[in-house]
């Protein structure tokens, strides 16, 4: 089934076969899928990195869809993959579904990364799973010929996520809270922040996104955030992650999920 965005792209309802599903640990899974639909190829879909998925929840776990972060296309594969964290029913229910098993997703959904401003040294600041949107943000910029410099942070060696995938596309720091793994500390205290880079795209927690986000407005370096404001509808209509910005009230699942820091009214 497909259906129209309003930002003239497409997006589609499809069932997705289930054909790995690894342990990242804390609580967190890396789903691999591929469309139940032989004919559907995810290279035709026109996915950005930072646009979404609304996954139905096994058996209707729950009446809303849960709104994952799209990890990684691989048209080589024609893989979809999904990293899925323990937050509740829903994504437990997503989560725990078995190998083979089929899930049904409307993809893709939002406005992604803008790449074009990126500049010649990109680096790309990631929280928990809010790593997952950076993998294949790197792996664009990596095919631009653009290497990119990744700060990931999280509270233990064991909950950093994605870190050989990332090593694949560009250069990777790392914080760890207890000084386990990398520097100790914040990723807003890592010392790679120090260079001098043309951009800066982040996805975490909301408290580090906007710690990053004040560094980049000191230093005006161009800086995009993905918001994770809690979503319904996916499509912009519930209206439960409307944003305040300097256009007025938007819809996170239709307007964003990605920002620049200057439509937002954090320092303001």
């Amino acid at each position: 089934m497909e259906t129209t965005r309003d930002n003239g792209g497409h997006n589609y309802m499809a069932d997705f076969l289930i054909t790995e599903s690894i342990s990242a640990g804390n609580g967190v899974v890396l789903l691999k899928m591929t469309p139940a639909d032989s004919n559907m190829q995810l290279s035709e879909m026109n996915i950005c990195p930072g646009q979404f998925v609304q996954v139905q929840t096994p058996d209707n776990a729950t009446f809303l869809r849960r709104p994952i972060s799209i990890c990684y296309v691989d048209n080589s594969t024609n893989q979809l993959w999904l990293l899925v964290r323990d937050a509740g029913n829903g994504s437990r229910a997503i989560m725990h579904a078995p190998v083979n098993s089929v899930l049904n997703i409307i993809l893709p959904l939002g406005n992604g990364f803008g790449m074009e401003n990126c500049g010649s040294t990109p680096l790309l600041i990631g929280g928990g799973v809010g790593t997952a949107p950076l993998l294949m943000l790197g792996a664009k910029l990596k095919e631009k010929g653009i290497q990119p410099t990744f700060l990931i942070g999280a509270r233990t060696r064991d909950a950093i996520l994605l870190e050989e995938e990332l090593k694949a596309c560009g250069e990777i720091c790392i914080s760890t809270d207890d000084g386990s793994y990398g520097e100790q500390g914040v990723v807003t205290q890592n010392s790679v922040l120090s260079r001098q880079f043309t951009s800066i795209y982040c996805c975490g927690p909301l408290p580090m996104m906007k710690a990053v986000a004040k560094i980049a407005a000191d230093k005006n370096i161009y800086c995009e955030v993905s918001l994770e404001n809690v979503m319904g509808c996916g499509i912009g209509a519930c209206l439960c992650c409307v944003e305040k910005t300097v256009d007025g009230n938007l819809c996170v699942c239709k307007d964003g999920p990605v920002f620049n820091i200057n439509q937002l009214l954090w320092h303001n």
